[in-house]
């Protein structure tokens, strides 16, 4: 018993290839990789999340455990194909910096358990768990105030230079051109300012007044960073 508990705890157990470590490995990994979405879910649940990625930290982590299992001993190979793994999520689309790190989280719990380390895969999930879920209650790093990008299409004959300058004092406390670029072949340009709105109950008279300046073209305000709030006038 005692040199099993050793085994356990120190990988060595994982490496002889029995019909018990096999389901212990993918049993370990599939619970930690269906912890890691909970929390995934829980904290997402008001923004909204993607039911397939939501599915894919659960088995993300039992594919990366098994992979990681096989290989046995060839740790610089194993650590390549979890780098593979990794990747995919990067390459089918952009995904959010919360989003990644949740992706890296499932892939290292899943390396963890296929090299035997169960027992700290999970203490280690329940660590990286409740920091996630301090920093989600916390609301590190949040934002004060109502930030936006403001994109403008203004026509070329137009002077952008200081045109939007006073209504932008009146409704915002602060702005910022952020980028001017040519579109439709030089006959438009759109600038980017970064905004803060004084008052969101304000923001349709603030967009009907810079429709005004800019000849009725199409104005996009977003929210910054995320983009989760857009709305268009054209």
């Amino acid at each position: 018993m005692s040199d099993f508990l050793y085994n356990l705890t120190s990988g060595d157990y994982a490496r002889q290839v029995t019909l018990q470590s096999t389901l212990l490995v993918l049993g370990s990994a599939l619970a930690i990789g269906l912890a890691i979405s909970l929390v995934y879910l829980f904290t997402h649940r008001k923004e909204g999340y993607s039911q397939a990625f939501c599915e894919t930290l659960i088995l993300l982590a039992p594919i990366v455990g098994m992979v990681i299992y096989v290989i046995g001993n060839n740790i610089a190979t194993a650590f390549s194909l979890a780098g593979a793994f990794a990747l995919v999520r990067f390459r089918s689309a952009p995904g959010d910096p919360k989003d990644i790190a949740f992706v890296f989280l499932s892939v290292t719990m899943g390396l963890t358990c296929g090299m035997g380390y169960w027992i700290w895969a999970a203490l280690a999930c329940i660590v990286m768990c409740a920091a996630i879920l301090i920093l989600y209650f916390t609301n590190y790093a949040g934002k004060k105030g109502n930030f936006y990008d403001l994109k403008i299409t203004v026509p070329e004959t137009l002077n952008y230079v200081g045109a939007f300058d006073d209504t932008l004092q009146k409704y915002t406390s602060y702005y910022k051109m952020k980028r001017v670029k040519s579109v439709d072949f030089g006959a438009l340009f759109e600038i980017t300012y970064t905004i803060n709105l004084k008052d969101n109950a304000r923001m349709r008279e603030f967009l009907d007044e810079v429709r005004t300046l800019n000849g009725n073209l199409k104005i996009v305000l977003a929210e910054s960073e995320s983009a989760v709030k857009s709305f268009h006038f054209q």
